[in-house]
C-alpha cells in the first residue's frame, strides 16, 4: 500500500474537506435534527451520519488507498487494523451533546494515523468561525475569517495561576482532589473535547482534564496540534495514549497540557 508523504498540499486539500463538512453542518444546524441514542447510551444525530458519510467519501477520493475509520463506522475488527499503516481517523461531529444543545461549542476533526501516532489534525468549528491545524513537523496554525496565525511554542510560569478547562461544572472538585494543593488553579468549562485540546495549545487554557469516556477519534487531531506547541497528552499515570492498538477505541482518562518541558507530576498526583 503507497504512504501518503506530508505535504502542504494534502494539508490544504484536508483543510477543504473539514470545512466543507462544517457548512454541511451549519445547515442541520439550522434547523430542526432527528436525535437517537446509540448502544451506549450517547446521542447521534443526522448531522453526525450525513457528516461522516461526507467526510469518508472525500478523503476515500483524495487518497484511494488509505483507510478511513469514522465513530460512526468504526465496527472493524483488530485483526484488520493492525494491518493498517496509515490511516483516517475523524470524529465527524465532536460534541453531540453540544450541538444539540445550541452552544455553537462543537467540531469536526480529521487526523491522519501513521505507526500508531497522529501525524496531521484537524478541528474545524463551524459556529465559532475557526479551524485549528497542525502536521507533524509543519508546525500549528488558528484561522479564522479575519486572521490565519502561526500558534507559538508554549512555556509555562508555574509561579502563576494555571488555567484548566473541563467538559463540566460537576467535574472540576473531582479533578481538584487530585491537583497538587501548592499551586493555584483556575477553571474553565468548554463544550468539544478537541476545542478544549486546541484552547491548551492557543493558550486560553494550560490543561485539558478529562474524566470520563472518549474514543481515539476525539484525541488525535487535537494531540497532532499539541504536539506542535510544546504540548504532551498521558493518561493517568502519565503514559502516552495508544492507537489502533486494542480491540476497543476507548481512552483512559488523560491530561492535554502545554508545555513539555515541565514535570506535570509534580501537578497530579497519582490515583
Amino acid at each position: 500500500m503507497p504512504q501518503i508523504i506530508l505535504s502542504e498540499a494534502l494539508l490544504k486539500s484536508v483543510l477543504a474537506i473539514a470545512q466543507q463538512a462544517g457548512e454541511h453542518i451549519r445547515r442541520f444546524y439550522a434547523n430542526s435534527v432527528e436525535i437517537h441514542q446509540k448502544s451506549d447510551n450517547t446521542p447521534v444525530t443526522e448531522a453526525d451520519l450525513f457528516v461522516s458519510q461526507f467526510v469518508t467519501e472525500q478523503l476515500t477520493l483524495l487518497t484511494p488507498n488509505t483507510p478511513v475509520l469514522s465513530e460512526e463506522n468504526c465496527d472493524i475488527p483488530l485483526e484488520e487494523r493492525v494491518k493498517w499503516s496509515q490511516y483516517w481517523l475523524i470524529d465527524p461531529l465532536d460534541g453531540t451533546q453540544q450541538f444539540i444543545d445550541r452552544t455553537g461549542q462543537f467540531s469536526v476533526m480529521i487526523a491522519l494515523v501513521e505507526h500508531n501516532q497522529p501525524v496531521l489534525g484537524v478541528i474545524c468549528a463551524p459556529m465559532l468561525d475557526c479551524t485549528y491545524y497542525a502536521m507533524k513537523g509543519f508546525g500549528a496554525f488558528k484561522q479564522t475569517a479575519k486572521i490565519h496565525s502561526a500558534l507559538p511554542k508554549r512555556v509555562l510560569d508555574l509561579t502563576k495561576t494555571i488555567k484548566i478547562t473541563v467538559g463540566s461544572a460537576k467535574k472540576i472538585e473531582q479533578v481538584r482532589s487530585f491537583l497538587n494543593p501548592n499551586f493555584d488553579y483556575e477553571f474553565q468549562v468548554f463544550g468539544s473535547s478537541g476545542l478544549k485540546g486546541a484552547q491548551v495549545a492557543e493558550g486560553v487554557a494550560d490543561c485539558y482534564v478529562r474524566l470520563g469516556k472518549t474514543g481515539e477519534w476525539d484525541t488525535a487531531a487535537a494531540q497532532v496540534i499539541l504536539s506542535e506547541t510544546n504540548g504532551i497528552i498521558f493518561d493517568r499515570t502519565f503514559s502516552p495514549l495508544t492507537y489502533n492498538q486494542r480491540e476497543v477505541f476507548t481512552n483512559p482518562d488523560f491530561m492535554m497540557c502545554a508545555d513539555d518541558s515541565i514535570n506535570w507530576q509534580k501537578i497530579f498526583q497519582k490515583p
